[in-house]
């Protein structure tokens, strides 16, 4: 028993220790960031993101009603301790763990008006591949879906060797964050219609990608 106890007390210290820090990198990384918001969306929406690309939530501009979808775990408690230091609140859970409270926790927050981001190949892959969830709850609520990529060419922008290959600014960094046409499900698509839309999403976030990637600096000077 000593030793459970031991194990659970390293954990804590561990992941206080991790949030802390994650903490005071966003406090400091934020004032040095500059975003450029490309083709902004109004009113209400459901922001489609790439893992690797979770931190373009630095763009948004009403992070008051703004509700990000992070998983469970300890990672997801560490990413989410850091993202509330930034203003951003977060509904816990995944397709396998607390997925349904969590559908109805984006749900409600779509209902009062707020909008919301998921990460659609998280919280562990397949890389770019678009999970289902994101379709469900577009189609619920009538909410159109909002494709994102962002990208930055300073040398402190960095990626690093994850499954996903994670992106984030250190110290002074310009980025680009450009947004996509919205995307509306039908409210009658089918079961059968899923998994195109989940195929024709994925060919959104891409070109969105492509696009930045082509024309990073015009959208940079605009």
């Amino acid at each position: 028993m000593a030793r459970v106890k031991k194990r659970k007390f390293k954990e804590k210290l561990m992941l206080f220790v991790l949030i802390n820090l994650l903490k005071t990198f966003f406090f400091f990384q934020k004032f040095v960031t500059t975003i450029k918001t490309v083709n902004y969306p109004e009113g209400q929406f459901i922001l489609s993101m790439w893992h690797c690309h979770q931190c373009v939530v630095y763009a948004v501009k009403d992070k008051e009603n703004f509700r990000v979808l992070i998983s469970a775990s300890n990672d997801g408690e560490i990413i989410a301790e850091g993202a509330l230091s930034l203003g951003i609140k977060s509904v816990r859970g995944s397709s396998k763990r607390h997925g349904t409270s969590a559908a109805l926790g984006l749900i409600d927050n779509l209902k009062e008006g707020g909008s919301i981001g998921i990460m659609v190949d998280g919280p562990k892959g397949p890389k770019r591949k678009v999970k289902d969830g994101i379709i469900n709850i577009a189609k619920l609520s009538g909410i159109p879906i909002i494709p994102v990529s962002w990208q930055s060419k300073c040398k402190t922008f960095f990626k690093f060797n994850t499954w996903d290959e994670f992106q984030i600014p250190f110290g002074p960094c310009k980025t680009v964050a450009l947004f996509g046409k919205p995307i509306y499900i039908p409210n009658d698509a089918t079961k059968e219609d899923m998994q195109e839309w989940c195929i024709k999403l994925e060919e959104e976030m891409n070109k969105v990608e492509k696009d930045l990637e082509e024309n990073y600096e015009s959208y940079l000077k605009q």
